[in-house]
């Protein structure tokens, strides 16, 4: 660990100084500032800076600064509020790498995140601050105007940057808020903060679920009925996350029959099959570097998922009429509304495929499990509705409100903004009405005759409705979700009138 730094015995009696000064800290400030001192001192640098991401893990901001002996931090309004945007420190970041450059002011880097001075900037060392758990939480930043050999510090900061984020952590639990006491504050997940629509409890498990994953590269299944906004989450996570500044490219596996699916995934070389004309690049290359989402994954041909699967497992792929295989880069995030587990018990989706797929599962509630969001995402439609054709924001009212609060949405949130944007163009004043919104109510109104059969058949029929249009209208997966004997089932179809017809009318 010290034989490429100078003087390694004076430096090693240094470093456990600087361990046991961290040790002693009894508050989040003192740890920050005597952690920028110790790197400075230790590196012999003008320069120590720490990063660290906040609670979700969605913004960089830097903590603490010590230039040239002084810890008092720049105006704040000459910072920027997120780094996420600097290429040097989001690649340490992500990649969990050590960054050693020299003669920096004479290379393409961007470092806008280093102090103006009248002297450029030579030597840079940046070094990932990793926890317990083997996550980053930041970076620990070194520079210099000297040409120096920064890298055999990396090995010692490394460990002394793990100790400060677990004192940091263990001070942030022990913490008690007082008035003598500042609080350091703890971000946590915006209800707009990915942007996303919702104050739900639903939604709010939502956004804690994106800002586990968010920094991680780890596949993600986005499971939920037709409508709940799978696409919307996956490019928060795209947009939001460090691949952000790559493409972010959607394939629907439902689209396109097997053999066209497969050359748009994979690509082809010229002359591998009629038609082949040239080499042309698969969307696991086009998205090199982003985010790919295959949209109904659990459509695609079982041919298709073991090749998926090895693109899961490798991180590799073969075009067609290749011999040769190469390495791509891409995040995987797989959206479906079918029940996998249903589809690997019938032998339609692989097993492996399915576990490998599932490896962070993230659930989107329906609109009718989250009904105090459904005025809010109402307004925000109306809203960018109105601007879309520059006319004047209209009001609701309050029977407006109550009907549309009443409904079920089985289309959930894309059947919501179908309806506002339908209601806009038939308000011809500035007030939303109820005979502007044309609802199919399956509940039964307020103030009703109906007997408690007829209102229990009433529910029984919406519930079977929406179980068929979840399956697809495949009668033998609905009465298994149900768990009713196909037989049973067939006949309370019979019984209430429901055809399939009329399930793929209300879808």
């Amino acid at each position: 660990m010290f034989a490429s730094v100078p003087q390694p015995l004076a430096y090693a009696e240094a470093l456990l100084a600087q361990f046991a000064r961290l040790s002693q800290a009894t508050d989040g400030a003192a740890l920050l500032g005597a952690f920028v001192r110790g790197l400075a001192e230790l590196s012999g640098c003008e320069l120590a800076q720490v990063y660290l991401l906040d609670a979700t893990h969605t913004s960089l901001g830097m903590n603490a600064e010590c230039l040239n002996g002084n810890l008092q931090p720049r105006e704040a309004d000459s910072l920027p509020a997120d780094y996420n945007a600097e290429q040097l420190l989001q690649f340490a970041l992500c990649q969990k790498r050590v960054i050693c450059l020299s003669g920096l002011s004479g290379s393409l880097h961007e470092t806008r995140f280093l102090p103006s001075q009248a002297k450029p900037w030579e030597s840079l060392l940046c070094v990932p601050l990793v926890n317990r758990q083997d996550s980053v939480e930041g970076v620990l930043l070194c520079a210099s105007y000297q040409h120096l050999d920064l890298q055999g510090f990396a090995n010692s900061f490394s460990p002394l940057g793990s100790f400060f984020v677990g004192q940091l952590q263990l001070l942030q639990r022990l913490r008690r808020p007082s008035a003598e006491q500042p609080v350091l504050p703890v971000s946590t997940p915006s209800a707009s903060g990915y942007g996303l629509i919702g104050n739900s409890a639903a939604m709010r498990q939502v956004y804690s679920l994106i800002s586990k994953v968010l920094h991680s590269p780890y596949t993600v299944l986005l499971r939920g009925e037709t409508g709940t906004g799978k696409e919307l989450v996956a490019r928060a996570i795209h947009d939001c996350g460090p691949r952000r500044s790559k493409g972010f490219i959607v394939q629907n596996c439902a689209a396109l029959p097997e053999n066209l699916l497969e050359s748009e995934l994979f690509g082809y070389r010229k002359g591998a099959f009629t038609g082949a004309d040239r080499n042309r690049a698969g969307l696991f290359d086009v998205a090199n570097g982003g985010t790919l989402l295959l949209d109904e994954v659990g459509d695609m041909p079982l041919s298709l998922q073991a090749k998926l699967l090895r693109v899961l497992q490798e991180g590799e792929i073969r075009p067609l009429g290749s011999n040769d295989t190469h390495k791509v880069d891409v995040r995987i995030v797989a959206a479906t509304h079918r029940d996998l587990s249903a589809l690997v018990s019938a032998g339609q989706f692989r097993e492996d495929l399915y576990y490998r797929l599932a490896q962070f599962p993230i659930e989107l509630p329906a609109l009718r499990e989250r009904e105090e969001d459904i005025l809010i995402l109402a307004r925000h439609f109306a809203d960018r509705a109105c601007s879309f054709l520059q006319r004047d924001e209209v009001s609701w009212s309050s029977a407006t409100l109550d009907h549309l609060s009443s409904y079920a949405f089985p289309g959930n949130v894309r059947e919501l903004k179908g309806l506002v944007e339908r209601a806009l163009l038939l308000c011809e004043g500035n007030e939303l009405l109820v005979e502007h919104f044309s609802l199919r109510v399956d509940a039964v109104p307020r103030g009703s005759s109906l007997n408690l059969r007829e209102r229990l058949d009433q529910v029984e029929r919406s519930l079977m409705l929406d179980c068929l249009r979840k399956n697809d209208g495949n009668r033998t997966n609905a009465a298994r979700e149900l768990g009713l004997p196909r037989r049973t089932f067939l006949y309370r179809l019979g019984r209430l009138n429901i055809s399939v017809g009329s399930a793929d009318d209300q879808a």
